[in-house]
């Protein structure tokens, strides 16, 4: 039998990819190992290996388009396996259509329960819950098609069952109308749009993977996430003197363009490590929430928002708190550099604890970014500016920069939150404590 060759899932949400470079031609001999093609997700260029050793035939995943996960985009043929002209084609796909289904990003089983488990929709309701919120339903005699679920895509979990027992409702027969709910808003359709603008005055851009998935994030943190927002400043004039000391006193080391320093330090870099070790301060606010258990994470590992060709990724700094400066600057540069190049591997931006957005490169003064799950905070840090402070009754000049805290209500009380702001304005404002 010839070796099926599938569209791998490379990437968490991942339903979908596109092919966008074949190294082999229908009819190459390739061994196994050998780079086969190159998957384009939302986020990266993934380089995927041959899975056997033989021949190359019936390459049905074209270049450019969407491809579902698990789908078969070739078969390779063994060098002694007589070759059938795409006998094989018509099973494999047809074996393939129920999984890709299961794969899209909308289906119940994307949606996780309090336990853990994929949500799905109630026996004959058509209403998205979590098994915990139907038991309780089930339980109090709870019709669940007249509880308005506010978890993720509108699913029914605990907190809805709890609130509905709470205000009374029991079977169906006492169910609102669907008639008294007020009507969702919904946003303009695009026909709607084009229509306030004169024809020919425009050109339609389509959106592509990366796009599409970042707004759909957004939408959804924005629902579903109860956002407040807390603003501070931080004096950077120790910060500045302590980074101007560490970068001129770099040891050189020798590459192919002579010697250079082992490390050049940025602001961001210092702003990453305080930003951990305040998480490490605060371990109450390095937590991420789920609807069975607040998960209180045992190190901060620290995302920093990176701009690329279309939209924006998060590459992890791992274990922040426990690395020097000098790595967290050049594991920094690495991954910034290979994310603007869609080299990253899926592990290297999924997960984190928490986040840091700068736009202070760019003159901002001071912004609230939107919370990428499942983190509970991210940080927005502004420019450092020349402005004037009091002290001691007297006006003086200092470089401040003004950072907002974007926390989960849910995980981060107000109280909470502002300890961890504290902290990092302290850590920041005496940065040798970021050297022990």
């Amino acid at each position: 039998m010839p070796t099926e060759v599938i569209l791998p899932k490379v990437d968490m949400d991942m339903a979908t990819g596109q092919i966008s470079r074949w190294f082999a031609e229908e009819g190459a001999r390739v061994n196994k190992g050998d780079v086969l093609f190159e998957i384009e997700t939302d986020k990266a260029a993934m380089e995927i290996d041959a899975p056997a050793s033989g021949v190359l035939r019936d390459v049905t995943g074209k270049e450019g388009i969407d491809i579902p996960v698990g789908a078969p985009v070739a078969w390779i043929y063994a060098d002694d396996e007589a070759y059938a002209g795409g006998a094989a084609v018509a099973p494999a796909v047809a074996a393939v259509a129920v999984p890709a289904q299961v794969a899209s990003p909308e289906a119940p089983a994307s949606a996780v329960s309090e336990a853990g488990i994929p949500a799905t929709r109630s026996e004959g309701t058509g209403v998205r819950s979590t098994p915990l919120a139907r038991r309780l339903a089930r339980e109090a005699g709870l019709d669940l098609s007249a509880v308005t679920g506010t978890g993720p895509h509108g699913r029914v979990v605990k907190a809805d069952i709890d609130a509905a027992i709470a205000g009374g409702a029991k079977a169906p027969a006492v169910a609102p109308a669907p008639a008294a709910a007020a009507p969702a808003a919904k946003p303009m359709s695009d026909d709607q749009v084009l229509k306030l603008f004169e024809e020919g005055s425009y050109e339609l851009i389509p959106h592509d993977n990366m796009r599409k998935t970042i707004a759909r994030r957004l939408v959804e943190a924005k629902s579903t996430i109860p956002h407040f927002y807390l603003t501070i400043d931080c004096e950077l004039d120790a910060l500045l003197a302590l980074r101007s000391q560490i970068n001129a006193t770099a040891p050189m080391r020798k590459t192919d363009k002579g010697e250079v320093p082992a490390y050049k330090l940025s602001v961001n870099d210092m702003i990453i490590k305080a930003m951990a070790m305040a998480l490490k301060a605060v371990p109450d606010a390095n937590v991420s929430w789920t609807e069975g258990a607040m998960v209180r994470h045992k190190h901060a590992d620290v995302g920093v928002a990176v701009s690329i060709p279309g939209g924006l990724i998060t590459p992890i700094i791992r274990h922040a708190d426990e690395k020097t400066l000098s790595v967290i600057s050049n594991e920094m540069k690495d991954l910034a550099s290979r994310a603007r190049s869609r080299k990253l591997k899926p592990e290297e931006y999924q997960g984190g604890t928490t986040a840091v957005s700068n736009l202070g490169m760019f003159g901002i003064k001071d912004f609230a970014a939107v919370i990428n799950p499942p983190h509970a905070t991210i940080l927005a840090v502004g420019a450092g500016e020349e402005r004037a402070v009091v002290k001691n009754g007297e006006i003086k000049i200092a470089t401040v920069m003004s950072v907002t805290l974007s926390t989960d209500h849910r995980a981060v009380d107000g109280a909470l939150g502002a300890e961890l702001i504290g902290a990092f304005k302290r850590l920041v404002e005496n940065p040798m404590t970021l050297l022990v």
